[in-house]
């Protein structure tokens, strides 16, 4: 029986500000690297909560230092985020990620180590982040619309049957949904190499794939040929995508390409971390290829639920975002089967269309809405990675 999409509903959480969020985080964020241990402080001592360390923070500047601002404002402004704890070693930057995350209107408190020492932080801290967990945990769940939730991609561990099976089946996810109104982020900048003229024309007009090619070539010679050695061997295409059957970037680029489906455009192109600004539809965001990374810098546009296709199997999860598995590698489903959340591997064998394939993965995009932890979310995977541009000062 085929799906109702005009009328399909889910149970999750209205923010604030309007957004739909699958999920009910209190976390607490550090500013800084070195806020690391008050974070995990804090988390200890309140149980609900949800610390999220990382390695930067200190002496960033200019682009890279306003990529980390969007990125820390965007974690915790994302709708699974109900209540955020703030701490940082001064308050100048503390209050900038506070105040942003305050925008959207839900809870946030900040701290700042200097002149207090952790004990002091870490007490009042707790106090605050206990509140918030009391305060979300009656938060309750209503029916909101399918096409209100915001759904990103990217896949890890590509090979060939990635880019004949899990690939297509999210394409035709976003060929079914993105009509109904949901909104969508792909990108993985440097895997679009060799099929860059052919996602170029998948924008929505001339000039948005005229900008989306300055943003490719820009990456290309100012990123890659930049720092280049002799080419991206063992990283483009990776180890594993060799051992899977992809011997060129070419032929991985055209496997990517496959998860916006044959009807989809992008409307607009994103920076790094940045959330859409026109409105529903599909985007590019300009990110690495990296899986934590690039899950992390999604999270932060906002998506809400990710969607990964996975050919010789990655294990990567989010924090805050539930990331959902989708493997057609037989030998995947039956070497790693925990990982795998939808085994499509049918498409192979003739026995699944991809259209059919296309369905079960909405409907895991439902259920794992209404509440159904992911593979990823059930074994812990709770990978967050900030991407850095450069050197620090």
């Amino acid at each position: 029986m085929a799906l109702d999409f005009k009328n399909m509903s889910v149970h999750a959480y209205r923010r604030e500000n309007g957004r739909v969020g699958v999920r009910n985080h209190v976390i607490i964020l550090p500013v800084d690297d070195i806020s690391n241990a008050a974070c995990e402080a804090v988390a200890n001592n309140v149980k609900g909560t949800l610390a999220l360390p990382h390695a930067y923070g200190r002496l960033q500047f200019g682009a890279d230092l306003e990529l980390h601002f969007r990125t820390m404002i965007g974690t915790g402004a994302n709708p699974n985020v109900a209540a955020v704890v703030v701490i940082g070693i001064e308050p100048g930057w503390t209050k900038r990620i506070a105040d942003g995350i305050r925008e959207t209107g839900k809870p946030v408190a900040e701290f700042s180590i200097e002149q207090k020492g952790d004990f002091e932080t870490i007490r009042q801290a707790s106090w605050a982040a206990k509140e918030f967990v009391h305060l979300t945990s009656e938060y309750q769940r209503e029916e909101c619309g399918l096409n209100e939730l915001w759904i990103s991609t990217k896949c890890g561990e590509s090979d060939t049957t990635t880019g004949l099976g899990s690939c297509p089946t999210v394409g035709n996810m976003y060929d079914k949904l993105l009509p109904e109104g949901i909104t969508g982020f792909f990108g993985e900048t440097s895997e679009i190499t060799g099929a860059e003229h052919i996602c170029q024309k998948r924008a929505i007009n001339e000039e948005v794939g005229e900008r989306w090619y300055k943003m490719w070539k820009a990456y290309q010679d100012d990123v890659i040929f930049a720092h280049q050695t002799d080419d991206l061997s063992d990283s483009q295409p990776t180890k594993g995508n060799i051992e899977g059957g992809l011997t060129t970037i070419e032929e991985k680029a055209l496997g990517n390409l496959e998860k916006i489906g044959r009807t989809s455009r992008y409307i607009d192109i994103l920076d790094a971390a940045e959330a859409p600004g026109s409105g529903a539809g599909l985007y590019f965001m300009d990110s690495s290829s990296a899986a934590a990374e690039c899950v992390t810098l999604m999270a932060a546009g906002g998506a809400v639920i990710h969607t990964f296709p996975t050919g010789q199997g990655n294990v990567v999860g989010n924090p805050i975002v539930p990331v959902i598995k989708i493997t057609a590698n037989p030998r995947t489903v039956r070497t790693m089967g925990e990982h795998v959340d939808i085994d499509v591997s049918g498409i192979l064998r003739r026995e699944q269309t991809i259209d059919e394939a296309g369905d079960a993965l909405i409907e895991m995009i439902r259920r794992t809405a209404n509440g159904r932890n992911t593979a990823a979310e059930a074994l812990g995977h709770r990978e967050f990675s900030m991407t850095k541009l450069y050197r620090s000062a």
